[in-house]
């Protein structure tokens, strides 16, 4: 088991940080390993180790008991005492994170609830366009997911009715073999899959002519999703209640996890909150300089490109790129300049370039 690490190396911060800087690298960190953003191996567990040390050290008291005597002197909290008292929706508040007012934490850090099986979640990719991504808005998302039959209510009798108890196993969905070893004093028993009920517990007097039995129908649905100022690409927008529905009868409907994704553009490559283009000049450009109009994501800009410009240069164009998702500064521009040598030349264009030669000094080899 790998070592619990010091509350402050977690969050990045020193150990006399104030308040402030606890919560912006909370914050932070916060916003990069979410699971909800975040789907790489280990993330979930980063984000638990990250809201644990922020919960203690935004606490002064916790704090002060940890200053003292380490981890020792914060043992034994329960997830209320630690998570009780924070104001997620002050630290989060609209970044689309469907928090609901409650601790973002509760799914990650309980146990699994006794009763029916919630429905499992289901991820689909939204493209949107770069404009997108620079005002925010909405975008539509088509699926196909199976939902509760509404004419049977998912029992998959006809009329909604209970569908009785499998005869042969009664209700169990599973029929056992015993068998006595009496030379071992053991009892063995072989339990395995009722053939009559698939497993089911029940059997069908009266399939459902809507849905065959199954209790649920495959639906096809076009939701809205709204997209925030500076997405980040393979941001995941959860949707509560439009996942897979659950496999028990009452069970609670899994979500649908919206994963950004940024449509091609062929005027830009997205870095982040960067963009990148490339651009072609003349040689005689590269060497007397020129300006050029450069496209951006809200209009254009004049450019000017310096004399002696060499192959490859990089032009930087501040605050050209996109807004950071939440907080922080815009991206940048960055203009690649790639110089075109003419592969064939009129006599009079000749003629000059061999007058530029002879003027020029002589490079060694």
């Amino acid at each position: 088991m790998a070592a619990q690490r010091d509350y402050y190396e977690v969050l990045g911060i020193a150990r006399d940080a104030d308040a402030k800087a606890i919560k912006d690298a909370f914050r932070d960190l916060a916003l990069k390993y979410h699971p909800d953003r975040n789907k790489e191996a280990g993330a979930e567990e980063r984000f638990k180790e990250i809201a644990e040390a922020y919960a203690i050290l935004s606490d002064p008291t916790k704090r002060a008991d940890y200053d003292a005597r380490g981890f020792a002197g914060v043992a034994g909290f329960s997830r209320e005492d630690l998570f009780g008292g924070i104001d997620f929706e002050d630290i989060f508040g609209g970044l689309n994170f469907g928090f609901g007012g409650g601790s973002p934490f509760e799914s990650f850090f309980r146990r699994r609830p006794s009763g029916p099986m919630r429905g499992a979640d289901i991820e689909v990719e939204v493209t949107v366009p770069l404009e997108r991504i620079v005002s925010g808005g909405e975008a539509q998302v088509r699926l196909k997911r199976p939902v509760t039959c509404p004419a049977c209510h998912g029992t998959g009798e006809s009329g909604g009715a209970t569908p009785p108890k499998c005869e042969i196993c009664h209700g169990s969905g599973r029929i056992t073999h015993s068998r006595r070893d009496d030379k071992e004093h053991v009892l063995i028993q072989q339990i395995t899959t009722c053939n009559a009920c698939a497993g089911q517990g029940f059997t069908h007097v009266h399939p459902c002519p809507q849905c065959d039995g199954r209790g649920e129908i495959e639906q096809e649905e076009s939701l809205t999703v709204k997209i925030p100022i500076g997405a980040e690409e393979g941001l995941a927008l959860r949707i509560p209640g439009k996942g897979m529905p659950s496999p028990d009868t009452g069970g609670v409907t899994g979500d649908l996890f919206a994963v950004v994704r940024t449509q091609p553009d062929p005027r830009f490559e997205r870095v982040g909150t960067d963009l990148l283009r490339q651009t072609t000049i003349s040689v005689t450009d590269a060497a007397l300089g020129t300006s050029l109009t450069v496209p951006t994501l809200t209009g254009s800009v004049s450019v000017v490109v310096p004399p002696g410009t060499q192959p490859d240069a990089v032009l930087r164009l501040k605050q050209q790129g996109l807004p950071a998702f939440g907080e922080g500064p815009r991206g940048d521009m960055f203009l690649r300049i790639k110089v075109q040598v003419p592969q064939q030349l009129s006599t009079p264009e000749r003629d000059l370039y061999e007058k530029l030669r002879a003027l020029g000094p002589q490079l060694e080899p």
